[in-house]
Order: structure tokens, then sequence, then C-alpha cells
């Protein structure tokens, strides 16, 4: 907590935050998210984390920006946690990796997991433990790309430690092991490359809440948008059918 009673970094309480949050890397893509909740209220930002609230199907909603790369995602995912938050979707960009995943009919990937080749995760448990998103938030991804007929790849995402590891693996002194590993995983058809979801996985394992991750290629789309507000909605009529 800070000198204000609110969590260190996303300068926050419980009140602010709602159960369900959305997770895009970029703080100007809050912006966009946002607009597609009900009574959207800017909470604040600090450094990369801009905090938005607002509501769907009369729940309490909310956006928050990770920036990029696994150290910061941890420590928004863990604040948010602190606050009550028991159920994310990150909503990002990726670029694309195995075979099927160069098929340009797919404007992006459903990770059903991630391939933990960064290092955060490592800091909470050994490199055995699988990154994992939840069955619930997959398949509420996958019934609103079905809803709103958008083609996204389901399959094993690939999170990387170093953008530029993987753009300029030549300018790199290790870049023959770089350019090696890279093969290993297209061959091993990841469905998308990207920074934050593996992280995503793994802490809301440990932690018992539910985590999933929907990843435009290339850059960001209304669609994939859309697609992570229809699984929220999905997942709190879900969540309302069993507590009836």
């Amino acid at each position: 907590m800070n000198k204000d009673g609110k969590q260190f970094h996303l300068n926050c309480t419980s009140k602010d935050i709602g159960k369900y949050v959305l997770l895009p890397g970029d703080p100007e893509r809050t912006n966009l998210i946002a607009q597609k909740l009900d009574n959207s209220k800017l909470i604040g930002q600090n450094r990369e984390l801009r905090v938005w609230t607002g509501m769907l199907n009369d729940k309490k909603v909310s956006v928050v920006s990770t920036g990029m790369g696994g150290p910061s995602t941890a420590i928004a995912v863990e604040e948010l946690i602190h606050c009550g938050a028991h159920t994310f979707i990150r909503v990002g960009t990726s670029g694309r990796v195995g075979e099927k995943s160069q098929d340009n009919k797919y404007i992006g990937a459903i990770f059903t997991s991630a391939i933990r080749d960064e290092g955060t995760s490592k800091s909470y448990v050994p490199a055995e433990y699988p990154a994992v998103a939840s069955i619930d938030v997959i398949n509420a991804l996958i019934k609103a790309t079905q809803t709103l007929k958008y083609n996204f790849l389901p399959g094993i995402g690939h999170s990387k430690e170093s953008f530029y590891g993987e753009i300029d693996p030549e300018s790199m002194p290790i870049d023959e092991e770089l350019k090696s590993k890279w093969r290993v995983w297209q061959r091993a058809n990841a469905v998308a490359t990207e920074m934050e979801s593996s992280t995503l996985f793994v802490i809301s394992s440990i932690r018992g809440v539910r985590a999933g991750s929907i990843c435009a290629y290339d850059f960001m789309n209304e669609e994939t948008i859309n697609v992570a507000i229809e699984a929220i909605k999905n997942l709190i009529i879900l969540d309302s059918a069993s507590t009836i």
C-alpha cells in the first residue's frame, strides 16, 4: 500500500476495481476498450498503468493497461488480485509463428496456454510448471468468436522476454540460439508470439483466479476488442447461473 492506503502502483482500492478485468498492454488502448463499457470512468494512471472502470451486464468491469512484458504485467495482476479481481482477459497484439497462423483468414489468436520463454514467471515457480489459461475463459472467448463470426486461431502461444531478440536476432551475441529456438516454436505449431500471457497465466493459476488471452495479429483491431467484451459478458452470465 502507498501512504494513501491504495495499491502501490495502481494507486487504487477494491472500490475502484471490478471483479472482471480486461488487460491491454498499451495505456492508449484502454481508452478504446473503455468506450465499450457502460458509464466508464477513468480512475487514474501511474506510470504505464492506466485504470478505467465501467459496467457490463450490470457488473463492474475494469480495463487496466499492463505495459510491455512480464514484470509490469505481474505487478498489475498482483495488485488487481489484491483489489478482489478474479477474472482477467489479456487483449493484446502478437506475431504469427507456426504454419497455421500464416493463414490470413485468421485475424488473431486465442491462447489455450503459453510457452514460458521469459523470466518473470520463473521468479514464481520452476519452468516445469505450465502456463495454462482458464478453461472458462477459453470457452468464453471461443463462444464469442462464434457469435460474432470472427476467425481467431486457438492454440499454444509463445511469450518471450526480448522483442528485438525475435525481430533482430542477428544483432544479439546469442543470435544462433535465438534463431534455433524460433524454429522450434514454428515446428511445434505455436499460434502467436507476444510478451505477457505466460506471466498472466502462471500468476493466475497460483493465486486461484481465471485468466485468458486474445491477441490480434500484428496490430490491434476492433474485432479483437469486440470478442474480449463479448467473452466478459459470457463469463458474467456463466457466473450468475452458477450462483442461482
